[in-house]
């Protein structure tokens, strides 16, 4: 069964109730998740030690003229900045200090991801950011690895991933969604068990695109983001347990973040001139198990809703734009560079992590 339809019938089997079995994948997962605690103990040993606590970013970035953004961070550990030493290093902080450079005015940030969180528990966190906000005007949710590595079921965590984007959106956020990292790309775990993490997490990653769009926000593919750069520079990209990113890797991903960002907030006037997509990079408007499927292979690609012929649906579903953003150029890593939209203090130091996964890998 090709991605886009395993990718389909995991958000369809979301939308009505149904289970896809573990990672979406049947027997294949059955027999593989054997394998992979089999693989486990090793990987625990390679990949390193688990940290304490990560720094909280919460309050306001920026100054300006006119009231405050107010941006809400929900997900897992790649949310809250595990393996940032500072605040101002997580993903969150990173964007907010761009937004206020780019709207000029402040951003007041709250953030209630959890460290370990599962798609589940998106309920409980989207219940807390709207306690604290009621009326959130972007929200950004990282959210994936951990339902691979625990082995939720893959419409089980499509489907509450769903209705967090349908939530906020109701309370008047625009919201765009990091999809599931590459699990393949860590390097020191070893194969056979990096190649199923990356076929479970691309397929994750592709029915949480469908879900997202479906539910009315922004989809950004992490995919294998830091893999390169880790295998060149592993010590600059990944903290000291060679599993979470250091603060370079945050730099990273929330400029791949940044411009979808900013779209959504429309902080460039982009409602009034809409982005056209250039068929020469692989852009333009497709069904949307499309649309996922090739954003996971290829990551900082945006898919969000889109209309052809004023219609949002086709034969083939829901339609949905593909494109590939220019994101800011991060210079090499420097220790104490300044904070900017595409720098930040780039020390190849860690943060903190917290305890193994079920499955004895480290938990995002």
């Amino acid at each position: 069964m090709g991605r886009a339809r395993r990718a389909r019938r995991i958000a369809q089997a979301a939308a009505y109730g149904g289970g896809m079995g573990v990672a979406g994948l049947g027997m294949l997962g059955v027999l593989g998740y054997g394998l992979l605690r089999a693989e486990a103990v090793m990987a625990r040993r390679i990949v390193g030690q688990p940290f304490e606590g990560a720094p909280s970013d919460s309050g306001t970035y920026g100054a300006g003229v006119g009231p405050a953004l107010r941006f809400v961070v929900l997900g897992d550990s790649t949310g809250v900045g595990m393996g940032a030493d500072h605040a101002h290093e997580t993903i969150g902080a990173t964007i907010a200090t761009a937004l206020s450079s780019y709207s000029g005015r402040p951003v007041e940030l709250t953030n209630v991801a959890v460290i370990g969180a599962e798609s589940p528990g998106l309920d409980e966190q989207v219940e807390r950011a709207l306690a604290a906000v009621d009326a959130p005007d972007i929200a950004v949710i990282s959210i994936g690895a951990n339902d691979v590595t625990h082995r939720i079921d893959t419409s089980v965590a499509v489907r509450h991933l769903g209705t967090a984007v349908r939530r906020l959106r109701e309370a008047g956020a625009e919201v765009v969604v990091g999809t599931c990292p590459d699990l393949g790309a860590i390097e020191p775990v070893p194969q056979p068990l990096r190649w199923l993490a990356r076929r479970w997490s691309r397929d994750l990653a592709a029915a949480q695109t469908v879900a997202v769009v479906e539910a009315g926000g922004r989809a950004v593919s992490v995919g294998d983001l830091l893999s390169e750069a880790f295998s060149a520079e592993p010590h600059v990209m990944f903290s000291k347990d060679r599993f979470h990113p250091s603060p370079a890797g945050y730099a990273r991903v929330a400029a791949a973040l940044l411009p979808t960002v900013s779209a959504a907030l429309d902080l460039f006037g982009e409602r009034s001139r809409p982005a056209e997509p250039n068929a020469w990079r692989g852009e333009g408007v497709r069904p949307v198990a499309v649309a996922a499927t090739r954003a996971v292979t290829r990551p900082g690609t945006e898919v969000a809703p889109a209309e052809v012929g004023g219609r949002s649906r086709g034969a083939r579903g829901r339609w949905a734009l593909l494109l590939h953003r220019v994101r800011p150029t991060l210079p090499p890593a420097q220790a104490s560079a300044p904070m900017t939209a595409a720098t930040h203090d780039a020390e190849a130091q860690t943060g903190r992590a917290r305890n193994p996964s079920a499955l004895d890998l480290p938990t995002g």
